[in-house]
């Protein structure tokens, strides 16, 4: 879906509200022939699209915070892993060994050919509702440097020499730190799942075609602008409010 920010969203219930107080004022006069823009319907579809909005908001903290939580924890890792490197080749172990090693934390390092969001802009974009487009890619990445971590893990805990005496580069210590980055990267997958059901929910409301809010808005338009004519105040009056559909 295009990206738009909760404030668009907003916007556009806004406008239809505006719509709305319209009609209501037209009275008896306006008595549409489709239900489905009478106003008693028109006040529903604003509820449910306001109670849609109000669920995704209610949504997005506990994302944000996993999000950043992850983030912070998965900083140290290249350092980590590039000094594990550098401990391997201290204690000279074979080409082959070396060259496994090399092969995973390349991976865990990862390479983009674009810069990934850091977590204040990720957080920035999840606060404002935005659809952050990279999430699939990302997940990706998260999950493949988790697996080549572990991969790394029990490569070092086959080699007898790998013995270190610095406590955050011991096996024991990795492993404790691999488990706490895969609850971390669990909790980002799960806190995104009623974010993403609630975006289905106001999506579907908003914007599907026919029976969406923005679509709903233009019939009403349509409908005054038969009712009055189209130089009349009245469908002046509502043909300026501009809500903006998205592609979904």
């Amino acid at each position: 879906m295009v990206s738009m920010s909760e404030t668009g969203h907003a916007k556009n219930l806004a406008g239809f509200d505006e719509v709305i107080s319209f009609v209501k004022a037209y009275g008896k006069a306006y008595n549409p022939s489709n239900a489905s823009i009478g106003l008693t319907a028109l006040q529903q579809l604003s509820s449910e699209a306001r109670n849609s909005l109000s669920v995704l908001n209610a949504a997005l903290p506990a994302y944000s915070n996993a999000v950043a939580a992850r983030e912070a924890a998965f900083m140290p890792l290249n350092k980590l892993v590039t000094r594990i490197m550098n401990a391997l080749k201290a204690i000279n172990t074979s080409p082959q060994v070396d060259d496994n090693a090399k092969t995973l934390v390349r991976k865990i390092r990862g390479s983009r050919a674009t810069p990934k969001m850091n977590a204040e802009e990720k957080i920035a974009l999840a606060a404002g509702g935005n659809e952050i487009k990279e999430v699939s890619s990302s997940q990706l990445s998260y999950d493949s440097r988790l697996e080549n971590f572990d991969k790394l893990i029990k490569l070092l805990s086959s080699i007898s020499l790998y013995s270190p005496n610095e406590e955050d580069l011991k096996v024991t210590a990795l492993i404790s730190l691999l488990n706490d980055l895969t609850g971390k990267n669990a909790a980002v997958v799960t806190a995104a799942v009623p974010v993403s059901n609630a975006r289905i929910v106001r999506n579907n409301i908003l914007y599907k075609a026919d029976t969406g809010l923005v679509e709903t808005a233009t019939a009403v338009k349509s409908y005054i602008k038969s009712l009055f004519g189209a130089t009349s105040p009245q469908y002046k009056q509502v043909s300026k409010i501009i809500l903006k559909a998205v592609k979904l």
